[in-house]
This record gives structure tokens, sequence and C-alpha cells, in this order.
């Protein structure tokens, strides 16, 4: 998902063909056999022999399997302990009164680890978050006093501190966001070639104007900001000269107005005549009466904005920040249609036809931001979907892609129009030039022939039919159809759906279909330059200097994209394997291929099956497809069988439960007898195959406990060699092994990595589409399993309720009947496995978060470092390894283009900068630790930079360090030979919690959406039930096989 694009599209989970697959074999010559001394280990985390060729020493044995989830005793690294004596090692919780565990309860503190031990503190389970993502949050309502204290501002993190329990009846005091500083930035990074770029900002004068803010009130209050503004804007029509004192006035749309300078008055009454175009019970259009009253509430202070921007002031002053952007989205609010920070209008460029009565338009994103070079505007070029303002009967016939009139229409046909037309602004034509609007409700379960409605006091009926032919002398046509039914649920109204036309710009919100979306990108990618005139002929269209708001406010806008001193960061060498020809390789412009390589541990396959599901593939065709998929997963460096256990098996796909099962036990009694497990399964799928691929996932990864890889019909006629290499790649890490690593791990010189013990977790949260009301989000968790190497993730997933973005189950306890409290979770599991794989307990833990908004950073902070916290502790009471806690961000709208397009040594081939671009200065934070990455070699359209903010630091991670970890990760992706556009283990979380997707059995709701379940239960707890907001259950996901979760399943 995209990685995240607008329209958020995952890739198709086995194409091989996602925007960042590729590179793979180019034909040409293969190396030769790898000899069976140079075999790497079984599947699983099992020991890998042969190492890299003879470089080097070994890792400990990787066993990864069930048992108690405490840590074990027995060899391992020393303990190295912060703020206290060498640790007693107990595996485990500690025992009662003893092993040195204060006697009464401690103050709970959660601070930089190089301090004194940690000791836990339960948080109540928080609520969703359902704001504004953009808008500035807060953490969520926790259930006991927080207080957040931050004595002095030195040129530190400061220690956050938690205040002891307090009585339950004593009521919390908010934690905000002033009490706690993120990280200041360790300086600027200098490594990598010097360059310079530009950025889609344009610098922003700071006005010196006495801001002034005004509450409003509006009665009868409606919830519609557009009824709002029209009600502002004849107020300010009428009254500007005489009441207002000729200024100029922002409204928000709600309950405030800003202005230059004060009004003449401290409060003020204004009665307001708008006439109404929504519906009426019939009759003329109905003039309703407004009541205004502006009091004056505050001045808003420009100087602390000042003050933050030179970096004086901790908090970015978000009132200010918001006065400047409501001031500077008043023009464009009054011109175009309004998409939350997005402005769109069909005159910002041609319209394009989506498909089943969509069309999209052409529209710009505008935010003003504090960065280092003062305030910014940032613009971006945008297209969404909008409904066509076709006739209703046009539209359905769309919608449907068939004649309407040849047959009738069916349950699904009416529960596909109900859901597209729900909440659609139409009207009606049938008036001549009286054209009232109304708000579909529904639509009537009869044909507009059977309807009749009561015309008078005394209940006489009339039919819908029979009253349109009177009243209006319209005969209707297609009287077997039903009718709109408008207006409120207990007075419907009735409207024919040919005497109805959807009104023009109205935004579609729902989840866009395939096709829509390949059609929506085709007008969204764009090359950079192209790109870049587009943003620039924007910002002059907009005429900022003309603005009169921004005039009257005091606020010019530079046309200039910014200039910004950027490095280019260099690739690293990746080790491959002794017995290829080309035992290392540097990556040129982000990408290389397997020619002369071989895998630097190779899985082995010895026993696996084929199923083919689809019909057009006949049986000898996917017979040579997997004997070839296996000599290249052999070529390319693994043990692989080149005969299956049983022969490839043609399947029905509506049968896909019956034929896995019946499969599975039928080479499972082949196997039992000689103690072996089926390693793989190969599946052929039809291109089109729905539900097919989930199903098949679910089935294999939480039922049977085998690793699967799919492969798309249209591949196996194809059978190029380079999928087929792409494909070994998968294959070989969903088995255990390991693709490449880098070259700097194993000579132990990656910064703050390689010289102690260190986890790296990627962590995600997938909620579910727009309109899909009541189903579960989806979190993620991965983290690396094997070290000095970090190549390998194990993956968690849980269900948790309904767009919740704090991670659930990262920390949990229960209640055991026989254990009493339990402890777990999904970070004390990962880092128990990664004990076992090493045989070392973490002593550092980086983790790479993706997927928060800024107004979410405190949120998630407090209650997500709080339970790794808890995690460790529980582990071992003084065990506290440091933690750098990092937001990945993609969905930003910050772009960087080449400053000169034609220097062959500053762009890639699609005209983008290269891949290893860092930019920490002037369009970055003012003061706190943040930095834009392009990682990644463009393919088409404009590369989107990733933005990666440091929200905790104990690892004391430099500007270079950090750049340079993250930009050598994003060289390790398993799926393809590519550097990928944002840090894998972050990449990796996201397809985990998108497969998970697939393990909720659908319970289709009468809103058409689906409902399902949360929390994953672990290590033999009780199943833990939450709710989501509407009150219904929500069901656990079911659990992943022990041998799947520990490979790397979801690639």
């Amino acid at each position: 998902m995209s990685r995240r694009r607008q329209t958020d599209i995952p890739g198709f989970g086995e194409s091989s063909e996602s925007q960042e697959s590729g590179g793979g074999r180019g034909g040409g010559r293969r190396p030769p056999q790898m000899a069976a001394g140079h075999r790497g280990g079984a599947r699983g985390w099992a020991p890998q022999r042969g190492g890299y060729g003879g470089r080097g020493g070994r890792m400990p044995p990787q066993q990864y399997h069930g048992g108690p989830t405490d840590y074990p005793q027995g060899h391992g690294g020393q303990q190295h302990q912060r703020g206290g004596p060498p640790s007693q090692r107990h595996g485990g919780f500690p025992g009662g009164r003893g092993s040195g565990a204060p006697s009464g309860p401690p103050p709970p503190e959660l601070h930089q680890a190089t301090h004194s031990p940690f000791h836990a503190v339960m948080i109540a389970q928080p609520t969703p978050y359902q704001g504004d993502p953009e808008a500035h949050a807060g953490p969520s309502s926790y259930s006991q006093s927080l207080e957040l204290t931050s004595p002095e501002l030195a040129a530190q993190i400061q220690p956050l501190s938690i205040e002891p329990e307090m009585a339950q009846s004593q009521e919390m005091q908010p934690a905000s966001s002033k009490s706690m500083r993120f990280p200041l930035r360790p300086g600027k990074g200098i490594y990598g070639a010097r360059c310079v770029v530009k950025a889609n900002h344009f610098f922003a004068e700071l006005p010196d104007k006495d801001l002034h803010q005004y509450d409003v009130s509006i009665t009868p209050e409606v919830t519609s900001r557009g009824v709002n503004r029209a009600v502002m804007e004849q107020l300010v029509k009428l009254y500007q000269e005489s009441h207002l004192g000729r200024r100029l006035p922002a409204y928000d749309g709600r309950k405030s107005l800003y202005t230059a300078g004060p009004l003449p008055f401290v409060s003020r009454e204004f009665r307001i005549n708008l006439i109404d175009e929504e519906d009426g019970p019939g009759g003329p259009r109905r003039e309703r009466e407004f009541k205004v009253v502006i009091k004056f509430a505050a001045r808003a202070d420009l100087h602390h904005l000042g003050m933050f921007l030179q970096g004086r002031q901790a908090d970015a002053p978000q009132e200010a920040l918001q006065v400047l952007d409501i001031v500077l989205r008043e023009l464009p609010t009054s011109r175009y249609s309004p998409v939350g920070r997005s402005f769109y209008s069909p005159d910002l460029g041609r319209r394009h036809p989506l498909g089943e009565g969509l069309e999209s338009w052409r529209g710009f994103y505008q935010s003003i931001r504090p960065t280092q070079m003062g305030l910014s505007l940032n613009i971006d070029m945008s297209s969404t979907a909008f409904i066509e303002p076709l006739p209703v009967i046009d539209f359905v016939t769309q919608l449907l892609n068939r004649d309407v009139s040849a047959r009738p229409l069916s349950d699904a046909d009416r529960v596909k129009i109900k859901k597209a037309l729900r909440g659609v602004k139409v009207e009606v034509t049938h008036r001549g030039n009286m054209r009232r609007k109304y708000r579909i409700s529904g639509l009537t379960s009869q044909a507009t022939r059977e309807l009749t409605f009561p015309v008078d006091e005394r209940g006489t009926m009339k039919s819908v039919v029979e009253y349109f032919r009177e009243t209006y002398g319209f005969v209707i046509q297609h009287t077997q159809w039903p009718c709109l039914q408008v207006g409120n649920t207990q007075r419907p109204n009735y409207l024919p759906m040919e005497v109805c036309k959807i009104v023009e710009g109205q935004r579609y919100s729902k989840r866009l279909n395939e096709r829509q979306i390949t059609e929506l990108l085709k007008v969204t990618c764009q090359r950079p330059n192209e790109r870049e005139n587009d943003i620039l002929r924007t910002v002059r269209h907009n005429a900022y200097a003309e603005d009169p708001y921004a005039k009257e406010f005091g606020i010019k806008i530079s046309e200039k994209l910014a200039q910004v001193e950027a490095r280019v960061l260099p690739a690293p060498w990746l080790k491959y394997h002794d017995s290829g020809r080309e035992k290392d390789c540097l990556p040129q412009v982000g990408q290389w291929n397997m020619m002369n390589k071989r895998m630097v541990n190779g899985g082995t396959v010895n026993c696996w099956i084929g199923i083919n599901f689809a019909r057009n593939v006949q049986e000898s065709v996917a017979h040579s497809f997997c004997h070839e998929l296996a000599q290249m997963c052999t070529t390319s460096g693994m043990a692989f069988n080149p005969e299956p256990v049983l022969p490839v098996l043609n399947a029905r796909p509506d049968q896909v439960e019956r034929v896995l099962k019946a499969r599975y036990h039928d080479v499972m009694t082949k196997l039992q007898p000689y103690g072996k497990e089926l390693d793989l399964l190969i599946v052929i799928l039809p291109d089109n195959n729905g539900s097919l691929y989930g199903d098949l996932k679910r089935i294999c990864e939480t039922d049977l406990g085998i690793v699967s890889q799919c492969c798309l019909q249209k591949h196996v006629y194809k059978m190029s060699k380079q999928y087929l290499a792409n494909v070994s790649l998968k294959i070989n890490v969903k088995v255990g092994g390991r693709n490449t690593v880098l070259v700097d791990a194993i000579s132990r010189r990656l910064p703050l990595v390689s010289d102690q013990p260190t986890i790296i977790f990627g962590a995600d949260v997938t909620h579910p589409h727009p309109g899909e009301d009541s189903s579960p989000s989806i979190a993620a968790v991965v983290a690396s399993q094997d070290w000095p190497e970090v190549t390998k993730y194990a993956g968690l997933v849980c269900a948790q309720a309904h767009r919740q973005e704090l991670i659930q189950d990262l920390y949990k306890t229960w209640q055991d009947p026989v254990k009493g409290t339990v402890h777990g979770g999904m970070i004390k599991e990962l880092l128990v496995s990664f004990r076992r794989a090493t045989g070392q307990k973490p002593q550092r833990i980086i983790f790479y978060r993706d997927g928060v908004s800024e107004g979410q950073f405190y949120q998630v902070l407090l209650y997500e470092l709080d339970a790794i916290r808890k995690a460790c502790a529980s582990l071992e009471p003084t065990y506290q390894p440091t933690v750098t806690f990092v937001v990945v961000q993609k969905r930003h709208h910050t772009r960087l283009f080449a400053n000169n397009y034609h220097d062959r040594y500053s762009v890639d081939r699609s005209g983008n900068i290269l891949p290893g671009t860092v930019v920490d200065s002037k369009i970055c934070h003012p003061t706190e630790f943040d930095f834009y990455l392009c990682s990644h070699a463009g393919i088409q359209g404009t590369s989107r930079p990733a933005h990666y903010h440091v929200l905790w630091d104990e690892n004391k991670f430099t500007a270079d360090g950090l750049q340079s970890l993250t930009n050598n990760l994003c060289y390790t992706y398993a799926r393809c030979t590519r550097s990928v556009s944002i840090v894998p283990p972050a990449y990796y979380a996201h397809l985990a919690a998108f497969r998970a997707r697939f393990y909720m059995e659908p319970e289709t709701s009468d809103s058409g959406s689906m409902t399902s379940g949360v929390a994953s239960s672990r290590g033999g707890a009780a199943v833990r039930s939450s709710r989501v907001p509407m009150g219904t259950t929500v069901r656990p996901l079911p659990q992943l096989r022990d041998n799947v979760k520990r490979v790397m399943f979801y690639c």
C-alpha cells in the first residue's frame, strides 16, 4: 500500500511486479552449481552451515520453537546493565519479593534507559483515535494521573516521568505536549556527496499583524460547513463597511473567525437570511433566517511562532499556524471543491473518466509548515475521484455496466446501487428551471409502479406514476425500477430515477476498484519535470500576491521552489555466497541483479508439491513451470529437490479448502513415516482470482502450517528468467534462507548495530477502507532474528478496534487459572525468539514505526514506548535495553526535484533524484531530529522521499549514523534486487498487516461492510475480546502456526 499512495493500493501479494520489484536475472550465463558443503541450513531458524563461503566466524545455532516464554538460562552474551549492579539472571519473572525486587511498588518511571532500572506502570486501554489525522492531538485519556515534567531545556532529550498511581477517584491530569520534548537534532549530517535539490516548499513571510480571534455561534445550528460559510459570506457582504470596520475576516467554517486587527465591538448579534436549496416539503424554496453572534475570544500570538521558528521555543504554536492556514485556504475554498487540505476543480486540469459513473478531478494540496527556513507553504499536485454529474439512469447504467432496461434488477444490483447512491445529492429535472436539490437516503423496496402515498388528511392514496402524470405532465418510463428515497426516513419523498441528475462536485469517498485505481494512477503519474512545472503553474495561478485575504493579513508567499542542500549517500556493498562467480556486489543507481551470484544462505526445500487452480493452464505446462522454478531456485543457491512429492494437481478454485486439506493429508501420509515435513506449496492461480488468493493464504498459514508461493497464470505462460529469479528470492526467505547481507554487517561496521546485540523492529497498523465501518484495524510487528546480519524478520499480527492507531498487543497481561498473572504480547514474544535464534539478549532496540500522522506522535510514543519497557521488564526486572523510536512517513506531500534534469550525474533514468539522496536542512523541522531520504530509484512518476522523525533516542544516534543505517537497510529487502523506498522492517510490517486481512472470515452485514475480530491471544492466553465503537464484539484473528511465524511468510 500503498508505498503508500493516496488511493491505498496493495500490490497483488505474489505478482513480483510491484513498483519496487524487478532487478532479477538478466539471462545469460549461470554460475556453477553450489558445492554440497556450502549448502545453507534447513528451514526455520536452523543453523546455517557453510557461512559466507568461509568468511568470518559463525553465529550460534538458530533454533526457534515452542516453549516457555521467558529468557532461557544458559549461554549468551554478558548482561550489560546500566545504572545498577550486575544483574543476577533469573529467566522469566521476578519470584515474589526475592531476586532483588523491591518489596513495595516503586514510583514507575518512563525515562532514558541510561539512568536507573525501569519499573512497569499499567496504563489503561486508550480510546480509538477518531479525530482529524492532520490535527494536533495530545495523548488520549489514560486512567490514572500522568504528569510529564521537563525540568530544564538542555540540548538533550528530557526524561519523561510518570507519577505513582493515585487513588482511583482522583481526576487524571491530561499529559500535554508541552511536558515532553522529542530529541533535538544532533547536528546535521556531513556524509555523502553534496548536491542541491529543489523542494515544493515556498517561503512564506511571517506577517507583522495584530491577529484577533472571535467565537462565532450560528443558530439554528447546522452541520454543513458549506452552509456556515454561505451565512458568513452574506454577513461580510452586507456589513463589512458598516459594522466590521472594513476588515476582511477569515472563517474556519465552524466556530472561529480571525481578523488582522480588532473589530469595532466586543460582541454583536446579526440576522442573516439565506435561500435554502436543500429539500423541503414542496412549494417555493424557503428562506431561512440565521442568528449569528460574533464575540471576541483572544489575540492570536505570532510572537511565539517566531520564537519557535528560531529554535528558541520548544512547541509549535498550533493556534497561530492554524490561523495562517485558514487565511490562505479562504480564497481557494470559495473557488474550488475543498477535500481535506486539497482543492479540486474541473478548471484545474481536464476530467478523466474512471468508469462506473466516476471521474477524476485535478487539484492541489496546500499546507503551511514550520521549517528551518521559517514558514513554508507546501504545494503539491493531486487528483481524486468525483461522481460524474450524470442523470441517475445513466449513472446506474455505467455502474452495472449493462443495458439496464433489458432485464429486471437483481438483489445484488439493488445493493450495489444503494451503496453507490446513499448520501449523494441530486437535482430534479422535471420542473423546468426549478432545480430543487435533495440528498438520497435509500432505494424503495417496491417498483415505482407499485408505490402509493397519502395525498390528504383523510389518507386518500395515490400512485407515484399517477401523481407525476397529473401534477407535472410527466410520464414515467421505467416503472419497473425502484424510486430514490430522499429526505428523512420518517417522511420519505419518492423520486423516480429518471427525473434526477447528480449534482456536480461531489467527491467519491468509498473504495475504488482495481480498474478505477489504474485509471486514476494514469492521471497522477507524472514525470518530475512535468510535476514541478504544474506546481509552479498552480502557485502562479493562485496569485497569492493578489489574494485579498493574504493581503489583509500581510502574508507574502514566494513563487520560487526552495533550493535545498542535500547529500547522496553511497550504496552499501552486498555479500553473496563465495561459491558464485561474484561474491559481493555494489548496486548501481539503486539496483543490481542475480547474474553470477548465489544466495548467501540458500534455504532447503526437500519436499514440495504443486497445485494448479488456473483452468487454462494445461497439466504439462504447469509441470514444466514448476520444474523451471525448482531449477532456478537451485541455480540461485538453494538446495531444492527437482521432483515434487506428488504430481502437480489440477483443481477447481471453488473447492480450495477441500483440495488443500485433502492434498495435505495425502502428502503427509507419504512423508510422516520418514519423519519429514512439507517444505513448500507452489500454486498457480488464474489472473483474476477474487477471494481465492486470500482463502489459500489463510488456510495454509493459520490452519495447515505450510508456506506457499503463488504464481499468476500470465507469468506461467511467459516463464521469463527474470520472473523466476524474483520468485526464487521470495521462496528462499519463506523457507528460512537469506538472499544477501550487508558486507558492513558481517564485518561489524554498522553504526550502533554491530557493536552489541541489536534487534530492529518494524510496526504498522492498517485500517479498513472508507465505508467499511465496523471492520477491525490490523496491527503487525516484525523484528530481526539474526545479529549481526539483521536481514531475517519474524512477524506477528493481531486485530484491534476499528481505526485504533495504538498497537494494543505490544504488551498485555491476563489471568491464568494455574500461573496467575501472565505477561505477554508481541514485543516479548519477538525478544524471546531473538534470544533463541542468536543466543544473545538484545542490548539495543531500534523501532521503526510506520503510519503515524503528526497529530498522533505524542500519543503513540507514550503508549508504545511504555509497552516496550514493560515487555522488557517482564523478562527480567532489570532488563532495560536502550530504545530508539523512529516514525516513518510516506503520506506527506514533500517532493524533491533535481536542480538540473540534464545533468546525467544528478538524476536517474526516470528523471528523479538519485537513490540515497538525504535532506536534513531548510525544509525539515526547526529543532527536532528528522530527515527526508529518497532511498529508491524512480521507475515511473515522481519519487516520494520517506520522512523519518525520531521521537525517542537513548542510543544517541548521530545524524550520519541513523541516515546511513536507514539507507543501508533499504538494500536488504528480500523480494527484489532493488533498494526500496522505506526501511524494510516497516515495509515487512505493512506486508504482514495486509496479509492478515485475509485471515478474517467475512461476515457481510446489511451495510455491505465486513465485520470481524480483535486482539489475537498469544502464549496460551484465554481469548480477550475488545469492542469496536459501535459495541459489536470483534473476534481475534486465527493463530499463525509456529513454523509459519518464524519465517518471512508475508513476502
